[in-house]
């Protein structure tokens, strides 16, 4: 006899309740987001903090979200100091967010970054984030948020530049040729 009383619950047959496994793990099955934020410097670049305070915010407001969906989010902060981690993590701007391996920002836009210029004593551009249409130096919440939420709920179709081959842009070479002299 099936129980139909709402308030009591629901049983699928007649059965003992474990008989259709459907009360055996009311857990969801653990998926996880990685969030990777790769940055040049977080002391003295305003538009790595700016961007580094702005994903936490937003990550604040999701991840109440996807975690009652069953996601766990991974957030992985790297500070990308040498060519070397620049080859190895496929380093194309600071800061850079990827979500799951994709970009958020898949076209490179930089404009000169005084603070990282100050940090190494010669002049160095940093990413731009475009969003509906306007520049901003520092990500807005809403739009790491919405590519948060494209990659897991929609948008197959975003690349990941990933797979690409990779060439360490002439702007972090620059960089990173730099900080070696001034730590001279």
């Amino acid at each position: 006899m099936v129980n139909n009383d709402l308030s009591v619950g629901y049983s699928c047959c007649t059965c003992d309740s474990g008989c259709c496994d459907a009360t055996k793990d009311n857990e969801f099955k653990k998926r996880s987001i990685i969030i990777d934020f790769l940055f040049l410097d977080l002391s003295v670049c305003t538009r790595c903090q700016g961007a580094d305070t702005t994903l936490d915010e937003a990550l604040v407001e999701v991840s109440k979200v996807l975690k009652s969906t069953g996601l766990e989010v991974i957030v992985n902060k790297i500070n990308v100091t040498t060519e070397e981690l620049a080859i190895q993590h496929r380093f194309v701007s600071s800061p850079t967010i990827r979500v799951n391996g994709i970009d958020i920002q898949m076209e490179v836009k930089e404009s000169l970054c005084e603070s990282c210029g100050d940090l190494c004593g010669d002049e160095v551009d940093c990413r731009v984030w475009v969003y509906q249409g306007k520049d901003y130096t520092v990500p807005p919440k809403a739009m790491i948020i919405e590519a948060i939420l494209k990659e897991i709920y929609g948008d197959s179709e975003r690349n990941n530049n990933l797979t690409e081959e990779y060439t360490i842009p002439e702007n972090l070479k620059h960089f990173y040729s730099t900080m070696k002299k001034e730590k001279k």
